[in-house]
């Protein structure tokens, strides 16, 4: 396995909003919202300048839903959406990416299996004047470390991987918060090639209607052939983990690299 696709961002879920897609192949990337207050990153939806628009992220929407560890969803409304912090997960400045989700997607199962110099690829939902949310692969990187945090670690270990790991989200907000001590987490960190491509994101999804009225978004198979997808649910729209066989060389090659995308 050299490729694993990972579903990121803001949309319906979380957010009420999609980042746009422009009409000339620039587009926006919005992260989703911190669980909590309480954590060390310092950017917040009122300051998140969009790249190719003046509003922020927070002109984008006027709700945000908060999934805390207690399970109870929080709505956050009006003006301290503004003020409201971002999970910044993927950092693509930093190249890190956290994740601990394990049942539906299978992403820690399949993250956890990346070696160094395999890739792990991002895709989020953005809007363009179709009103139809697809899904696009928007930037990447070279995995360089991959870190384990397992339930059963001490407190004095878990302390210690996530020290490792300063810029990812995971590991600003577990400075302020109790850590979720019964998920395992995984913690890629890259090296390049890797970042946020500039413009023309690769679509990924179609939406199909089905019998019982309700559509959904599924993965093209023009996508599914062109990257060797060979798990993960085909259904997008709840953005599983996709594993390709491509090797990571044939996938910077046919990709390019951001920066110069």
């Amino acid at each position: 396995m050299t490729v694993v696709f990972a579903g990121v961002g803001a949309d319906d879920s979380n957010v009420n909003a999609h980042a746009p897609l422009y009409g000339d192949g620039r587009f926006e990337y919005v992260p989703i919202p911190e669980k909590t207050v309480e954590t060390d990153e310092p950017r917040t939806f009122g300051d998140w300048e969009l790249r190719y628009d003046d509003r922020t992220a927070a002109d984008l929407t006027n709700r945000l839903d908060t999934y805390p560890e207690d399970g109870e969803a929080r709505v956050v409304r009006g003006e301290a959406v503004a003020e409201w912090p971002f999970h910044r997960d993927p950092n693509f400045e930093a190249l890190t990416y956290g994740e601990h989700r394990a049942g539906f997607g299978q992403y820690v199962p399949r993250l956890r299996r990346l070696d160094p110099g395999d890739v792990v690829a991002f895709y989020t939902s953005l809007v363009e004047a179709d009103p139809r949310k697809h899904r696009y692969l928007i930037g990447y990187f070279v995995v360089d470390e991959v870190t384990m945090i397992e339930p059963d670690d001490s407190p004095a270990a878990k302390r210690e991987k996530l020290a490792r790991h300063p810029e990812n989200a995971h590991a600003k907000r577990a400075g302020k918060v109790p850590f979720y001590d019964d998920k395992p987490l995984v913690i890629l960190d890259g090296r390049e090639p890797g970042g946020l491509f500039e413009r023309d994101p690769i679509r990924l999804s179609e939406y199909r209607d089905r019998p019982d009225g309700r559509g959904g978004y599924y993965l093209r198979p023009d996508a599914s052939e062109r990257f060797d997808v060979v798990e993960g649910s085909e259904y997008m729209t709840r953005k599983p983990a996709l594993v390709s066989d491509l090797d990571a060389e044939s996938f910077v090659a046919d990709v390019g690299r951001p920066g110069e995308r």
